[in-house]
C-alpha cells in the first residue's frame, strides 16, 4: 500500500484559512462602505445648506436650488466651487454659490453628490456680475457662467497647488508705486488731464473716462502704466490676439522698468485649454493682478479690480457671438458699476455709445489737445483742392491716382508705407467691362471672381470655371474689376515701385504681426494691419467708397473706424492719404482727426431716429409661429414700439424678426420683460425663440 499524500491532511485547513480571510477582507470593504455612507448621509453642523447654480440653459430654471452639504464634504464646499448634484434624475453639474444655515424648502434636501474640486473659480463679485448680465441680456444664468468660467483643466489646477486660493493681492513695494505713477504722468503729458486721471486712479477713486490718443501713440504703453498704477488688479478687454499680444509685451516693460516681476496673466481661447486655465488660476489666487485678453477676459476672476479698461470698443470681436450675446463694453460698465472700479473706454475713435457715456456725464473726456492732432498727423483726400485736380483731372475717379504714387515714393525714402484696402482676394467680383453687368455663375448664378492673375474666372459659391464667359446682356466678353483685393493691389503697386519689396496681410491668407523700420509697402486689409517698428512714415486709404455702401446702422461710424486705426498706426508727425469723396462727412472727420465731433452727429441723427443708444431695442427671431406666439405672451413695458415682422430670408419657411424698442430709461424694465417671456416659453416646451438685447448689427 502506497504511503498517503501529506498535502492531502493539509488542504482542508488550507480551504477554510482562505475563506476566513476572504471573508474578513468583505467584511472590512463592508464597514468602510457603511461608513463612508453614514458619514455622507450625515449632514455638516456649520450652515448645511449650499446653494448651487446648476448647469442646465432652461430659462424657468435659472435660479440657484437648495443642496444638504455632507458632513464628508463640509470642508471642501465653499463657495465658488464646481459640484455634481442630482437634478431631475440626472447628475449635473453645478457650482456652489453659496452656504446658509437654513433652507426655505419644506422637504428633505438631496445631498451634493460630489465636489469636484477644492478650487473656488467662481469669485463672489463675477457670480454677481454673470446675475447682472443675465438680467441685462435677457438669457440664462448658465449660459453667462459658461463665458465666465473656462472648462477646468485638472493638469494645471494639479501644478499650481502650492498657491493659496483666494490669496489676497500683495501692496506693490513703495518705490515700484513712485516709478510708476511718475512714468505714468510723463507718458501720459500730451493728454491734458490725464495726469489727473492717474493720480485720482491710483489714490483708490474710480474716475471714468472716454479716452482718444492722438494718432502714432503707443497706445498699449500708456494702457499699461494705467492698468499697472491701479490698486487692486485690473482687467483689460481688447479686440483680438494681435491687440492682446500688444499690451501683454508692454505690460512686461513697464512692470520691468519698475522692478517688479510680470503682474499680467494672458486670457485668450488661442492659447489653449491648459494655458488659459493656468492664467485663470494665476488670477483667480492673487498671484496676478491685472486680466489682458479678448472679450470673455471681462469675467476675469480679478477679486476688486480698481480699473476695467476696454479697447477698441466699436470692434465687432467685442459682441459674443453665442447666448445671450453679451458686449464686452457693458459687461465691463456693469462690473465697473458694481464694484466699483475705474472705467476707461479707449480707442482712435469714438462710438456713439461712448459719446452718450460723455453726454449723459457718467464718463469724462481724455483727448490729447489739438495742437498735439495737428502735429501728430496730416490727413489729406485725393483730389479734394482745384491744385490737386489740375494736376491730376481723374484724381477723384482713379483708383491709384498720381497724389498716391508720389506720396508713397517720398515715403519710401524714411520708412514703410502702410496701404489699406478693404477686401482681400485678387479680385473680389467682376462685371462686363462694356456694360458693367454683374458676371454671374451660369451654373448656379453666383458670382464669379478671380483668384490670380493666371487663373481664369471662377464661380465663388460652386467654384466652376468660367473661361468662356460673354455677357448675357451685351454679348461682349471682357471683363473688369469693380472691387480689387489685396492681391491685385500689391501687384500693381509692385509694377509701379519695381525694386521695392512689396508685402501682404490679410485675414484671407497671412496676417503679420510686424514689420521692420525699413523701406517697404505693406498692403493690408483692416484690422490685419501689422505693427510697423517706429511706425509707419505714410498711410494709404484706397476704396473708401467701398465700407461705406454697406447697408447697416453703424455703416459710417464702422468705416471712420477701420481708417483711422491704419492711420494710428503712422509714425509722429507723418502723413496720410485717403482716396474718396471729399465731401463725405466720414472723410471729413478724419481729416480734421474728430471722432467726438462726428460721433456726437451720429448720436443726434441716432436720437431723431430713436435708435440706440438713445433707446433699448432687442429683436425676437425664429420660426413665424414662434414670433407671433412670443408676441402674445410679451409683456412689454408702457410706450414699447413693435416693428414688422420682416422676413430674414427666402423661401416659404424663412425666418421672421421683430424689433421692440423703448426709451432708454426703460430698458431694464424691457429686459426683465424679455426675461420673463423666454421663463415662461421653457416652462411651456414652446418652440425657442432667439432673442437679443442692443444687436450690434441691424442690417
Amino acid at each position: 500500500m502506497p504511503p498517503a499524500d501529506p498535502r492531502r491532511d493539509e488542504q482542508p485547513e488550507l480551504l477554510p484559512g482562505l475563506v476566513r480571510a476572504t471573508l474578513k477582507e468583505s467584511q472590512a470593504k463592508a464597514r468602510a462602505t457603511r461608513e463612508r455612507k453614514r458619514r455622507e448621509v450625515e449632514i455638516a453642523e456649520v450652515d448645511p445648506v449650499a446653494r448651487v447654480l446648476v448647469d442646465v440653459p432652461l430659462a424657468h430654471l435659472d435660479r440657484p436650488f437648495d443642496y444638504a452639504v455632507p458632513a464628508a464634504m463640509a470642508d471642501d464646499a465653499r463657495p465658488g466651487v464646481r459640484v455634481k448634484v442630482r437634478f431631475a434624475g440626472h447628475d449635473v453639474d453645478g457650482f456652489l454659490v453659496e452656504r446658509a444655515a437654513s433652507s426655505d424648502h419644506p422637504g428633505v434636501l438631496q445631498p451634493l453628490r460630489r465636489v469636484v474640486s477644492p478650487e473656488p473659480v467662481l469669485l463672489p463679485g463675477v457670480a454677481a456680475l454673470t446675475a447682472a448680465v443675465a438680467e441685462r441680456y435677457a438669457g440664462a444664468r448658465a449660459d453667462v457662467l459658461r463665458l465666465a468660467v473656462p472648462p477646468r483643466h485638472a493638469g494645471a489646477e494639479k501644478e499650481a497647488l502650492g498657491e493659496q486660493p483666494y490669496g489676497d493681492l500683495a501692496p506693490l513695494p513703495p518705490a515700484a508705486v513712485s516709478a510708476l505713477g511718475a512714468h505714468g504722468r510723463e507718458a501720459w503729458a500730451q493728454h491734458p488731464h490725464g495726469a489727473a486721471f492717474l493720480t485720482h486712479l491710483a489714490e483708490g477713486g474710480a474716475p471714468r473716462a472716454v479716452w482718444g490718443p492722438p494718432p502714432g501713440a503707443d497706445w498699449p504703453h500708456l494702457l499699461a502704466l494705467a492698468a499697472l498704477g491701479a490698486p487692486g488688479g485690473a482687467v483689460l478687454c481688447l479686440p483680438d490676439g494681435k491687440d492682446v499680444a500688444r499690451v501683454a509685451e508692454a505690460l512686461e516693460r513697464a512692470a520691468a522698468a519698475a522692478g517688479l516681476p510680470p503682474q499680467h496673466a494672458v486670457l485668450t481661447a488661442d492659447t489653449g485649454p491648459a494655458q488659459r486655465y493656468r492664467a485663470f488660476l494665476q488670477l483667480s489666487r492673487g498671484s496676478r493682478r491685472i486680466a489682458v485678453g479678448t472679450r470673455a477676459a471681462a469675467f476675469a476672476p480679478v477679486a476688486s479690480p480698481g480699473l476695467v479698461a476696454i479697447w477698441d470698443d466699436g470692434d465687432d470681436n467685442h459682441a459674443e457671438q453665442r447666448g445671450p450675446y453679451p458686449h464686452a463694453r457693458e459687461v465691463l460698465l456693469l462690473r465697473a458699476a458694481e464694484q466699483g472700479s475705474a472705467a476707461l473706454v479707449g480707442g482712435f475713435t469714438r462710438t456713439v455709445e461712448g459719446d452718450h457715456l460723455v453726454r449723459t456725464g457718467w464718463a469724462r473726456e481724455l483727448v490729447a489737445d489739438r495742437g498735439t492732432l495737428r502735429r501728430a498727423v496730416t490727413v489729406t483726400v485725393a483730389g479734394a483742392s482745384e491744385h490737386d485736380l489740375r494736376r491730376d483731372p481723374h484724381a477723384r475717379t482713379a483708383r491709384l491716382p498720381t497724389q498716391v504714387r508720389d506720396l508713397v515714393r517720398d515715403a519710401l525714402g524714411s520708412g514703410p508705407v502702410l496701404v489699406s484696402v478693404p477686401r482681400g482676394g485678387y479680385a473680389a467680383s467682376l462685371a462686363c467691362e462694356r456694360c458693367r453687368t454683374p458676371a454671374r455663375c451660369a451654373v448656379c448664378s453666383g458670382p464669379l471672381h478671380l483668384r490670380g492673375a493666371a487663373d481664369p474666372p471662377a464661380c465663388r459659391w460652386c467654384a466652376t470655371p468660367a473661361p468662356g464667359w460673354a455677357c448675357p446682356e451685351c454679348g461682349h466678353r471682357g471683363l473688369r474689376a469693380p472691387v480689387v483685393g489685396d492681391a491685385r493691389t500689391a501687384e500693381e503697386l509692385g509694377r509701379s515701385f519695381p525694386g521695392t519689396r512689396v508685402r501682404t496681410s490679410s485675414a484671407g491668407g497671412e496676417v503679420l504681426a510686424r514689420v521692420e523700420a525699413r523701406p517697404a509697402i505693406v498692403v493690408a486689409t483692416p484690422g490685419a494691419e501689422p505693427v510697423a517698428e517706429g511706425g509707419y512714415a505714410a498711410v494709404v486709404l484706397l476704396d473708401t467708397w467701398l465700407p461705406l455702401a454697406r447697408t447697416d446702422l453703424r455703416t459710417t461710424e464702422e468705416a471712420l473706424r477701420r481708417w483711422a486705426n491704419a492711420v494710428g498706426l503712422v509714425t509722429p508727425g507723418g502723413r496720410a492719404l485717403a482716396v474718396g469723396d471729399p465731401a463725405h462727412p466720414a472723410l471729413q472727420a478724419l481729416v480734421r482727426w474728430d471722432p467726438a465731433g462726428f460721433a456726437e452727429r451720429e448720436a443726434e441723427e441716432r436720437r431723431s431716429a430713436h435708435l440706440p443708444p438713445a433707446s433699448r431695442l432687442a429683436t425676437i427671431s425664429g420660426p413665424a409661429g414662434a414670433v407671433d406666439d412670443a408676441l402674445v405672451l410679451l409683456a412689454a413695458p408702457e410706450g414699447a414700439e413693435v416693428l414688422g415682422p420682416v422676413p430674414e430670408g427666402e423661401g416659404p419657411d424663412h425666418p421672421e424678426r421683430v424689433v421692440v424698442r423703448v426709451p432708454r430709461h426703460r430698458g431694464p424694465e424691457l429686459s426683465r420683460a424679455l426675461g420673463d417671456l423666454q421663463r415662461l416659453r421653457s416652462s411651456r416646451k414652446l418652440d425657442p425663440v432667439r432673442i437679443q438685447v442692443d444687436p450690434p448689427s441691424l442690417g
